[in-house]
């Protein structure tokens, strides 16, 4: 009788074919290009030149940061051309309760940047930096945003339309700027929150310099009328 031999060893590994795992569960099976009935995974399946089939369009990638800064860049730039070549109406709006309408500018952007502010405690409290997230956060966090935005709305058609770009001193000409800028970011952020492919980075990245644009806003109006009028309605 012709001594058995052992079975062949399959091409490759066993542990890469379909089948149960060593621990009961399946295991993944390997993709081999040239081999006659392998099967890849549908994402990274190659094509006929042997080149790797690019990604699924939901992947992350930097990229998808780019159509968004293009588009806030544009609005930014918008309207800074539109403040610097309009005429300046100078007309005020006087609000009943205020002394003067640069008080009730002063407070509106008082109140937008703590909206900002409250809107950054909510992000660090959804992340778990500041304990255990809870559901209401992400509707907090939401919303002091969009009102951020619409308080400063106001402020911002006064300066443009009545005032324009001035660049006289150094903290007329930063606020100017900024506030061109801050539009466009927010512009930028609300477009990166439509993209799947936007990466995980760049959502907070857009969310801190709009706070930062917020902050040097203040600083350069509110916090300085303060500082010259006092805490005046």
């Amino acid at each position: 009788m012709r001594p058995q031999q052992p079975p062949a060893a399959p091409p490759y590994p066993p542990t890469q074919y379909a089948g149960q795992g060593a621990f009961g569960g399946p295991t993944r099976q390997a993709v081999f290009p040239n081999h006659p009935g392998s099967q890849a995974d549908p994402g990274s399946q190659a094509d006929p030149g042997g080149h790797p089939a690019p990604p699924p369009a939901d992947t992350p990638s930097a990229a998808a940061v780019f159509v968004p800064l293009l588009v806030g860049a544009a609005v930014s730039t918008g309207l800074g051309v539109f403040a610097k070549v309009h005429d300046p109406q100078f007309f005020s709006v006087n609000v009943a309760g205020f002394s003067s309408p640069v008080s009730v500018k002063a407070w509106i952007a008082t109140l937008a940047a703590a909206l900002a502010l409250t809107q950054l405690l909510s992000a660090a409290a959804m992340y778990g930096k500041l304990g255990a997230p809870k559901p209401a956060l992400g509707i907090v966090h939401v919303w002091t945003g969009r009102l951020a935005v619409l308080v400063s709305v106001p402020v911002a058609v006064h300066c443009l339309y009545a005032l324009g770009y001035a660049d006289h001193e150094t903290r007329v000409m930063v606020h100017s700027i900024l506030g061109c800028f801050l539009y466009g970011v927010f512009v930028a952020k609300m477009l990166l929150l439509t993209r799947k492919s936007t990466p995980s980075w760049a959502v907070p990245l857009f969310g801190g310099v709009l706070l930062a644009a917020f902050v040097g806003i203040w600083s350069t109006s509110s916090l300085w009328f303060f500082q010259n009028a006092g805490f005046v309605l």
